[in-house]
């Protein structure tokens, strides 16, 4: 059962709704399959409860994701444009995540399931038990008395799926499947929804996985591996395409920690840590202004690529 203050938060939240008509909705920049779910999710259940609401992503949706219903719908634009009540912004844990100019001034609502979620709104919910923000939303339209149509289902079972490494990162539980199971219930396709996450992806991110995998280092149960801005453009990849590229090299039976350095136009790192459970990687993600959950975490460094790896594994060293 949901913490005394966890149901409170969440009238609070719905009562915020009440008083207002429109709604922007957002989450952070290359948004992942949770951010993704939950604002499509998010957006149907405000507009089923007779609300206006609209969801504007820095970077649009991701291929993998563009299936989902609503999706055709999402706005990719870097300024939020248009007269609204409030910004609801979902699994992100600051405006300036979101790469959006036009969300300074607005009556901001933020909903996050993760640890290192930071309370920057007017109204903050933050419930490091969910599994996934959709899960958060799942609640809200219960409380809310909408009824889970397919279409929500599928958005929000996407998410869980995905939030959780399909069903392998630690903290799934029965209470995730019992989640899994009343998505199912209300219409989601489970083998439907793998397939287009885990067998769409490009033939560019297939040749950037294999000159990332030709790079692979190895130090006891630490791994990691990396991709250049080069490589990107000589195989024509986009950034949506280093996603889950980490997992290959936590994939290594006796590896516990993988990293994975993805070089960015201006000469910084962004890196993508993952565990097995042994290492909470969310901690080594703040301290460089990163975060995310205990086995799957971000941050971003700067340069050059031997300076972005060995401050990263010298964090990890000092930790196992």
């Amino acid at each position: 059962m949901e913490p005394i203050d966890g149901v409170a938060m969440l009238d609070q939240v719905l009562t915020e709704i009440g008083r207002r008509e429109r709604f922007v909705l957002t989450s952070h920049d290359r948004a992942d399959g949770d951010a993704v779910g939950s604002s499509l999710a998010c957006q149907e259940i405000l507009r089923r409860m007779g609300k206006r609401a609209e969801v504007v992503l820095r970077h649009g949706v991701p291929r993998v994701y563009q299936h989902l219903p609503f999706a055709a719908t999402v706005i990719q634009s870097e300024r939020v444009n248009g007269n609204y009540d409030a910004a609801i912004l979902l699994e992100c844990d600051s405006i300036q995540r979101t790469r959006l100019h036009g969300l300074e001034n607005q009556f901001l609502i933020n909903i996050d399931h993760h640890k290192s979620g930071r309370p920057f709104a007017q109204v903050n919910w933050i419930d490091p038990k969910a599994v996934a923000t959709a899960e958060m939303v799942y609640r809200l339209a219960k409380q809310a008395g909408v009824k889970i149509s397919p279409e929500i289902a599928t958005c929000l079972y996407t998410a869980v799926l995905t939030d959780t490494g399909a069903f392998m990162f630690e903290g799934t539980s029965e209470h995730t499947f019992e989640l899994a199971r009343e998505l199912v219930l209300a219409g989601a396709d489970p083998a439907r929804t793998a397939r287009h996450i885990y067998f769409g992806h490009s033939t560019a991110k297939m040749r950037l996985l294999g000159a990332a995998l030709s790079a692979l280092q190895r130090e006891g149960p630490l791994a990691w591996i990396w991709v250049t801005q080069e490589q990107m453009e000589r195989v024509g990849a986009k950034e949506e395409d280093c996603e889950g590229l980490v997992n290959y090299a936590l994939a290594i039976g006796d590896v516990e920690v993988a990293a994975f350095f993805r070089e960015l136009p201006d000469g910084r790192f962004r890196v993508s840590l993952r565990s097995k459970g042994k290492l909470d990687v969310s901690k080594i993600a703040e301290e460089f202004g990163g975060g995310g959950h205990t086995c799957a975490s971000g941050a971003a460094v700067d340069g050059p690529l031997h300076a972005a790896v060995e401050s990263i594994l010298g964090r990890i060293r000092a930790i196992q």
